[in-house]
């Protein structure tokens, strides 16, 4: 690929101008957050990186893999930089025509939203978590039950090895291994990671602006819903969703995964929402929470575990929810939409790599 070098360094620069600007708009106090997140966002940009030269050696991947990667890393990176160039386009002529400034309407519905109550604010801020899981699931066993169809097979929907760690080594390790590594993983592997990707692009646009204020991006509205006033100066807990889900994209198979989505989305609202409604007996060293929301989530990742991966790993990942959400914030000042997607993933990944236990999908079975 003659320009392949060229659109390599692009990505390289872009890359570390997010990492930088990362650190920059970051909330100094938030300590754990920041190294946390940095070092997600380093890993996967790093190891994207690694292997695009990896994959340019091989002269098989060249003539299409190699530009449909540099074109889907650089869609997601392009997308969001028009939409804000659009975006502060409209918001200066806006106000030059009128005088008056979008933000009067965001402070109607600031207004509007101090009457909610303390679940319902909750449940606006972690139901979109619900909808991506229940989107993202719909696809996978629409497309697993049409794959069947034609094919008879999981091809490209279930990995032919789900030992990740054991595929790393092998591709560092051994020379020419790098085609026989990349489709060993199916292409749902790739629409989950690339899909994450894109997420968090549009949430590390929509953070930068937000906080830059002489820019705009078309979801700074959103914020105003979902943001209370001491989240203002750190990030919005839904940026940190989309870093902890692109690593554990990036580092899990589609099955592990799924687990680890259902866990962050629908186990978190579950905790909460019981928490604040029903909780009385609060966790002794973080009056945020409560006994009783921490057990009915970890009921509830346990279910979902059990769906995707089977009893043996559903413990596994259920008593890891336990032990991340009577951490966090207290003794642990780090968001668990960060602590739980990374944790739950490095858990696997060494657990599958040292003691090598699979994991069964009971859905699997449901295909006719």
């Amino acid at each position: 690929m003659d320009h392949f070098h060229f659109w390599f360094l692009i990505i390289v620069f872009s890359y570390f101008l997010i990492l930088f600007i990362f650190l920059y708009f970051s909330h100094k106090p938030d300590i754990l957050n920041n190294i946390i997140g940095f070092g997600a966002l380093f890993f996967v940009f790093i190891h994207i990186l690694l292997f695009l030269l990896l994959m340019n050696q091989e002269l098989l991947l060249q003539p299409f893999h190699v530009p449909l990667w540099l074109l889907l890393l650089g869609i997601p990176m392009i997308f969001p930089s028009v939409l804000i160039l659009i975006s502060t386009m409209v918001v200066v002529i806006y106000k030059k025509r009128t005088n008056k400034d979008p933000s009067e309407i965001g402070n109607k519905l600031v207004e509007k939203k101090k009457g909610w109550s303390k679940a319902k604010k909750d449940s606006l801020r972690k139901i979109n978590h619900i909808f991506i899981f229940i989107g993202l699931f719909v696809v996978w066993y629409v497309g697993l039950f049409v794959v069947y169809l034609i094919t008879n097979s999981s091809v490209g929907m279930i990995p032919d090895e789900n030992n990740m760690l054991l595929q790393y080594l092998k591709l560092i390790n051994i020379p020419d291994s790098m085609i026989e590594v990349l489709f060993s993983f199916g292409w749902f592997y790739y629409l989950l990671f690339f899909f994450f990707y894109l997420l968090c692009m549009c949430m590390l646009a929509n953070e930068f602006t937000r906080k830059s204020k002489n820019i705009s991006f078309p979801f700074n509205f959103f914020t105003i819903l979902y943001l209370d006033e001491k989240e203002q100066d750190s990030y919005g807990s839904y940026l940190y969703f989309g870093i902890g889900q692109l690593f554990a994209a990036f580092i899990s198979p589609p099955m592990i995964f799924f687990a680890i989505l259902g866990i962050s989305s629908i186990s978190d609202l579950i905790t909460s929402q019981i928490g604040i409604r029903y909780g009385k007996k609060n966790i002794s060293w973080n009056k945020k929470k409560t006994w009783e929301g921490t057990i009915a989530g970890t009921i509830v990742s346990f279910v979902i575990c059990f769906f995707f991966i089977g009893i043996f790993w559903s413990i596994i990942f259920s008593l890891t929810f336990l032990v991340f959400d009577i951490l966090t914030n207290k003794p642990l000042n780090v968001s668990d939409n960060l602590l739980i997607p990374i944790g739950c993933s490095l858990v696997y990944i060494f657990i599958r790599f040292f003691f090598n236990f699979e994991y069964y999908t009971i859905l699997l079975s449901w295909i006719p």
